[in-house]
């Protein structure tokens, strides 16, 4: 499998510029796999619930996911985004994954960061995996990675690569993914952006780039630069996901002791 991501500086409020930017990014990309940042078409820093409002999308009947379930099947290739989600009067961060047969799923995201809880509800999907054509596919959210639970959760499921859309402000992640990785053995592709977002008074936000696709050995394939708008690629042998043995005598799942770990339940 190819896997990659686009990793690029979104204009706030400019979906059809920003789609645009992404399909002509992409238009010669040799992957399977494409994985774009957290609110990849509209930009992140909200200033009210109704910039929100006017911002957000039914799933999947909404303008972005239709265009990126007719890329999908333009390029044959499976692709993970993320928008912010129109539920009835209920707003979600959200990442859909889209296919060459168009719209397949969406995941809400599970761990709000900073503002994003002032405007959003938290999500209700539970961690999934889709079994597609290219391999077992999970996706968490940006801040989810700061939870040991998610990625866990997503390995235990079945996931070979996490797909991971981010806007990442925090300096930490790029680092952790591999730790993740390697303690679940699986691939992640995380989609980070670049640029600097100044909306609110006194409050700017600038995004560290550094998208990353790291091995289930915590190796990094690929990372970008913090400011380069880019495609990064990889070939990922997702047996290296299967297989979740440490040696002849240490499978990091078998070896599991859940009964000991209580505390996981308050």
């Amino acid at each position: 499998m190819k896997a990659g991501c686009y990793q690029f500086s979104p204009s706030f409020g400019n979906k059809k510029q920003n789609i645009e930017k992404v399909a002509s990014a992409i238009k010669n990309a040799a992957s399977d796999l494409i994985v774009l940042p957290e609110f990849f078409a509209t930009g992140y820093q909200f200033t009210s619930t109704d910039e929100v409002a006017g911002f957000s999308e039914p799933i999947p009947e909404g303008y972005t996911t239709e265009l990126l379930s007719d890329l999908s099947y333009e390029k044959n290739i499976f692709i993970v985004a993320g928008l912010p989600e129109k539920s009835g009067d209920t707003f979600y961060n959200s990442a859909i994954l889209t296919g060459p047969d168009g719209y397949i799923g969406k995941y809400r995201k599970t761990h709000l960061f900073f503002e994003e809880t002032l405007y959003f509800t938290p999500g209700d999907t539970g961690f999934k995996v889709w079994d597609t054509a290219i391999g077992r596919i999970g996706i968490m959210i940006c801040f989810d990675w700061f939870y040991p639970e998610s990625m866990r959760t997503l390995a235990l499921s079945g996931a070979e690569v996490v797909a991971h859309p981010s806007n990442l402000v925090l300096p930490f992640c790029p680092d952790a993914m591999p730790v993740r990785c390697l303690e679940n053995m699986v691939f992640a592709v995380t989609a980070n952006r670049t640029g600097t977002e100044n909306r609110k008074d006194n409050q700017s936000l600038t995004f560290i780039g550094k998208s990353e696709i790291v091995s289930p050995g915590g190796e990094i394939l690929v990372r970008a630069t913090e400011n380069e708008e880019t495609l990064i690629v990889a070939d990922i042998d997702l047996e290296k996901a299967r297989v979740k043995a440490l040696n002849p005598f240490n499978d990091i799942f078998k070896d599991r002791r859940p009964e000991h770990y209580r505390l996981l339940q308050k």
